[in-house]
């Protein structure tokens, strides 16, 4: 029996809906997922479908978080609060130890760092806090020397940025988001989940690889020593898998600014959609469009130490047009979560997009359907313009 698809398009969008819908019915029976999408000032797609689940469900979006933490640092270097090319030491003197006196700014949110993990891994509890997260990465070696490569500091890089934001304003990350963006907007996405909206979330269910695709993950482990597994934790004492992880209430409580927070495709797209002004109710968009050109333009691009593939950074967020949508406009910006997620922003078509799945999707990263969404709502909107 197929699922029922709930939720609305707008006129000339109801090729998203049967595109939604063949996604759907391809799944396992116990999909639960949505799709939010702003066009030019309207909402054009919400969809959802799967038990338990409305368009307010809040799913574990991974690091699609990192959207919502470096749009805040979008907004203090807008105001002149932060400057790019000042060293991060500047407003954060102890990170100048082991060698990284010279790390700018730019270079942190471009993942140049080096500065991918710590040496013996975090506990659960220390890696759900990114303020214990920052005092040990301070005094960490890098991984490889600053500024001549780039790699995904997958679980580290919003509590680095975040001590940058904590030092110069005197609020964490987090404070300011909510603040500025989340409350402002009335947001479904949250960096630091109320015990009040508990209810709301739908805990993630791990991959459910085919023996196809599981022979794919078995024929390319990684060692514990890895990049890779140290970005990831893997090599951390008792270390939890990356599924459970927004599990854990004090994850979700902390909103843990790399992968912690919590969202609708309704919060994914509105935020992306309150950034450039695509969907805001006739307000002004919290970027400026050199700020935008600036967050969307590509600072690290080709072979990623840590995922080792091609990868394309702006500043904290992925070039979303080169990693995965070659047809979106130059300069969209947004990122992806390991459960599926992904959100973006696309000035040039004044498209803010946004997914949510409940079921970590193989191979991770951004889910594979997004491919053919993304490309139904942007022809829907081309169609329509």
């Amino acid at each position: 029996m197929a699922q029922e698809i709930h939720g609305t398009v707008a006129d000339g969008y109801q090729a998203v809906r049967e595109e939604f819908a063949s996604v759907v019915a391809a799944e396992r029976p116990d999909y639960a997922g949505q799709l939010s999408a702003y066009v030019r000032g309207r909402r054009v797609v919400d969809l959802w479908t799967g038990a338990d689940t409305d368009g307010d469900s809040l799913f574990g979006v991974y690091s699609s978080s990192k959207g919502a933490a470096h749009l805040v640092v979008a907004l203090l270097v807008q105001d002149g609060t932060l400057e790019l090319d000042r060293e991060v030491a500047h407003y954060w003197p102890e990170f100048a130890a082991e060698g990284k006196s010279a790390v700018t700014l730019r270079e942190l949110l471009a993942h140049r760092a080096g500065v991918v993990g710590v040496e013996g891994g975090f506990t659960l509890d220390e890696l759900a806090d990114d303020r214990i997260v920052a005092e040990r990465l301070a005094g960490q070696r890098p991984f490889w020397r600053p500024g001549t490569a780039f790699g995904y500091h997958a679980l580290v890089i919003g509590a680095l940025t975040g001590e940058v934001v904590r030092r110069v304003t005197g609020r964490t990350l987090q404070e300011v988001y909510e603040e500025r963006v989340r409350a402002p907007y009335g947001l479904g996405f949250h960096l630091g989940l109320p015990e009040s909206e508990e209810h709301r979330y739908l805990s993630v269910r791990p991959m459910a690889p085919t023996p196809p695709e599981q022979a794919l993950l078995d024929a390319t482990p990684r060692g514990p020593h890895t990049l890779a597994s140290i970005a990831f934790n893997e090599h951390g004492p008792n270390a939890v898998p990356l599924a459970d992880f927004p599990n854990h209430r004090a994850v979700r409580a902390l909103g843990q600014a790399s992968a912690g927070g919590v969202a609708s495709a309704r919060g994914l797209a509105g935020m992306y959609a309150a950034a450039i002004g695509a969907g805001t109710g006739g307000r002004a968009a919290l970027l400026k469009p050199d700020t935008v050109a600036e967050v969307g333009q590509i600072h690290s691009v080709g072979y990623d130490l840590v995922a080792r593939a091609h990868k394309s950074y702006g500043l904290g967020f992925q070039a979303t047009a080169d990693v995965w949508h070659p047809f979106l406009g130059a300069g969209t910006f947004g990122h992806s979560g390991a459960g599926g997620s992904q959100g973006f922003a696309d000035p040039r078509a004044g498209l803010a997009y946004g997914y949510t799945r409940r079921r970590i999707a193989f191979p991770g990263g951004a889910a594979p359907e997004n491919q053919r969404l993304v490309l139904a709502v942007h022809s829907a909107a081309c169609a329509t313009s």
